[in-house]
């Protein structure tokens, strides 16, 4: 298997770190190894390329996020808690995202009239025209950058995707070696 990018830049761990794991673990765990290096190497490398194609509108994938749940609630306020769990990141990372964003006249929170313990958030209108500006960019992109793969191996590349991530947070959730 080739372990370099188009760029010839080594995107799996180096041969002498491969050759010192198969001294102490059987080709299995290599192959492991393996899949997280490439697996962050790729995170890494789209989450770059996305901070470039967001710069003009979001501004960053995360914010590229937040926006396009607004968005796609349409006039529903999303409680800041509904974005919690939706994007399973912290109520702190939250609460930064949604004063930046407010900050820059993007989205607007408001209190819960039935439980002002909750936070409620809309887009502005200037934020919906930044999203929507982000979003019929960044399609045409995708398309182009997703154009070798077919609709059935992105569904199972997500799937398997989503098997990586769940056997990780169940992992977590045990909070202990084996």
């Amino acid at each position: 298997m080739d372990k370099t990018n188009s760029a010839d830049e080594m995107i799996f761990p180096p041969p002498y770190l491969r050759d010192a794991y198969l001294r102490r673990f059987p080709a299995a765990a290599v192959e492991r190894l393996e899949t997280v290096f490439a697996l962050k190497a790729t995170t890494q490398q789209v989450t770059n390329v996305m901070n470039v194609w967001l710069e003009g509108t979001a501004g960053s994938p995360a914010r590229f996020q937040v926006l396009a749940l607004l968005w796609g609630a349409g006039d529903r306020l999303v409680p800041h808690q509904e974005i919690i769990a939706t994007l399973q990141v912290t109520r702190a990372a939250v609460s930064a995202m949604m004063f930046a964003l407010e900050q820059d006249e993007l989205v607007r929170s408001v209190g819960d009239q039935e439980d002002r313990r909750r936070l409620l958030a809309t887009l502005t209108p200037k934020g919906k025209e930044v999203i929507e500006r982000a979003i019929e960019s960044n399609e045409k992109r995708l398309k182009k950058v997703l154009s070798g793969l077919s609709r059935e191996e992105l569904k199972l590349f997500q799937n398997l995707l989503m098997r990586i991530k769940n056997s990780y947070a169940s992992f977590a959730q045990e909070n202990v070696l084996p």
